[in-house]
């Protein structure tokens, strides 16, 4: 079984996360108290549940974290559209954490797919 800081889909779970808490922290305290704190709890919770699952017992408890993970990471797009919408990051922010996003949801299929699937 491969460590969990090798996998890519948990890599770049945790890049979303580093990348919205630098985001967010810049912002003054009424923004981050209302849009920034949904922002940073739905981008961190991506690569807690990946890692949540990753520690389970059970094949089934692993993909069903790997489910809320996904979950978390279209509360996140959707965070990116509303601070974009507002005016609080740039389009290129915008598109960089679009692009990180889609990379993470194509990594994770492939991972929900290969979970208690043999690798001999």
């Amino acid at each position: 079984m491969i460590p969990l800081n090798e996998l890519e889909v948990y890599k770049v779970a945790l890049e979303i996360g580093d990348i919205t808490w630098e985001i967010v922290d810049k912002w003054t305290f009424f923004v981050k108290d209302t849009l920034g704190k949904q922002f940073v709890k739905a981008a961190d919770s991506i690569a807690f549940n990946v890692a949540e699952g990753y520690g389970r017992f059970y094949y089934k408890e692993n993909k069903l974290f790997c489910y809320f993970s996904r979950g978390s990471a279209k509360e996140t797009a959707t965070a990116v559209y509303k601070a974009r919408k507002r005016n609080l990051i740039s389009q290129e922010e915008a598109n960089y954490l679009e692009k990180k996003l889609i990379h993470y949801f194509v990594l994770m299929a492939g991972y929900i797919k290969s979970i208690g699937k043999s690798t001999d």
